[in-house]
């Protein structure tokens, strides 16, 4: 294999990353949004100052939440910044693990592009973030694996993180709205405060059923196959290939879409035309480490198969 291969194989792949496809669970999801951006916006607009409001995405780890939030954040922002509302109304941040309120309010006044000395206490950088709020006109704040804000759990901790998301939503002079992103642990963030759940719209991305989702599934593997300029193979496109690839990716709808597109990368690197299943095979091996007696995408027994773990040993 040539580095030229290796380099056109990256490029294509980096392509495909960058690639949304719509999906079902998206609109909602999508609705929710633009309708608290714009509730917002019209306050704004005649003068008022209403609390704002925030919604919240739920998910287990690999459901796709961070990708369908970083570019829904991003097709907004587009929108709304050729509407006049400028470049900042969403500001989005990735809480810092392990995440005290201090660090969030650093690392969300760094992305503010504000610098501050380390030595200073919460309260007064929590002053300063709505002050910058404020300033630079932003509106919605996107926090994304928003679960690590209380990550030690402890009921202190989580009144003082209910009290900081509450504070910003109903600022009297800029309140903002928040947005947060995470897996089911963010749940026991907002049901430990009842003021604060009130004040949130919930979206949940549940784990996929191989044998209901795999027409699904077998779509989105065309729709990647068209996107990545390649044909799919006719056993790529069978109703067992969609259970096999769902459960691959331990039912989670951001793990299916890693596959195929490592599925497509090992296609690339064959200079193949044609998405295959022993594309997708490859692409699990290379994952898990799994010899072929645990292969999803090669045995008819797939479902015994543990796909969270990786380096799997075959009974003996």
């Amino acid at each position: 294999m040539t580095n030229d291969r290796i380099k056109h194989t990256a490029k294509r792949v980096a392509a495909l990353r960058n690639h949304f496809i719509n999906h079902e669970r998206f609109e909602p999801l999508e609705a929710q949004l633009t309708l608290l951006l714009e509730k917002r916006l019209a306050d704004i607009e005649i003068g008022q100052t209403n609390e704002a409001h925030g919604m919240a995405l739920s998910g287990p780890s690999g459901a796709g939440k961070t990708t369908a939030m970083s570019f829904l954040a991003q097709r907004t922002q587009e929108r709304l910044r050729a509407e006049g509302h400028g470049d900042r109304c969403i500001v989005s941040l990735r809480v810092p693990s392990p995440a005290t309120l201090k660090s969030v309010g650093q690392a969300l006044l760094r992305e503010l592009g504000y610098k501050i000395s380390s030595e200073r206490q919460a309260w007064y950088i929590w002053d300063l973030v709505r002050h910058q709020l404020k300033e630079l006109g932003v509106t919605n704040i996107l926090l994304d694996e928003a679960q690590e804000l209380a990550s030690r759990g402890t009921k202190h901790e989580l009144n003082s993180v209910a009290s900081m998301l509450k504070t910003l939503m109903t600022d009297p002079e800029w309140p903002v709205g928040i947005i947060l992103s995470g897996t089911p642990e963010l749940e026991g963030i907002l049901n430990h405060d009842p003021q604060l759940a009130r004040r949130m719209k919930t979206v949940r991305f549940d784990s996929l059923s191989p044998t209901a989702d795999a027409e699904n599934a077998v779509d989105l593997i065309e729709a990647y196959c068209d996107a990545g300029e390649v044909s799919a193979h006719e056993n790529t496109q069978e109703q067992a290939m969609g259970e096999r690839l769902i459960h691959a990716a331990a039912n989670q709808f951001g793990l299916v879409i890693e596959l195929t597109i490592a599925a497509l990368e090992q296609a690339y690197l064959e200079a193949s035309s044609t998405l295959r299943r022993d594309h997708f095979a490859k692409a699990y091996h290379c994952r898990s480490a799994c010899d072929n007696t645990l292969n999803p995408f090669i045995i008819p027994d797939f479902y015994r198969i543990d796909s969270r773990q990786v380096f799997p040993e075959a009974d003996t």
